[in-house]
């Protein structure tokens, strides 16, 4: 066994095919998933994003959730502590085929994304009425 290290030849990232990596940190946002009658509803903390930050997409039953933070603060005054620092979010939920996909609506208020999955009618539970006879 070799503890000797070779270095690779050298590549731009785009020719070795992977992404680049980030000098921010990339959280893993706390949601709350809650089911009701008609769906789930996701709640993702983002704190420090503001809505046009945020990109929600669903592609093959995958909902992806990526956003970037900025730096806030008061304007003519120097931050001394921070709770947590600008860095970016992302979060993927796998869906089951019981959800609508044309329907899903998404609202940012006080860094709270909230996001409504509604089930297809086709999903939505049912009550079926007995008949006396």
């Amino acid at each position: 066994m070799s503890t000797e290290v070779t270095k690779a030849p050298e590549q731009t990232p785009a020719e070795a095919g992977v992404e680049a990596t980030r000098n921010r940190p990339l959280w893993r946002p706390l949601t709350d998933v809650v089911e009701t009658p008609d769906g789930v509803t996701l709640m993702v903390e983002l704190p420090g994003v503001a809505a046009e930050q945020v990109d929600v997409a669903l592609e093959k039953r995958v909902l992806t959730i990526r956003a970037r933070s900025g730096v806030t603060g008061p304007d003519k005054l120097r931050l001394v502590h921070a709770e947590y620092e600008p860095g970016d979010y992302e979060r993927a939920f796998t869906l089951s085929e019981d959800f609508d996909a044309e329907r899903i609506e998404a609202e940012m208020k006080n860094g709270v994304l909230t996001l409504r999955l509604p089930r297809s009618e086709a999903a939505q539970p049912r009550t079926i009425k007995v008949k006396a006879a």
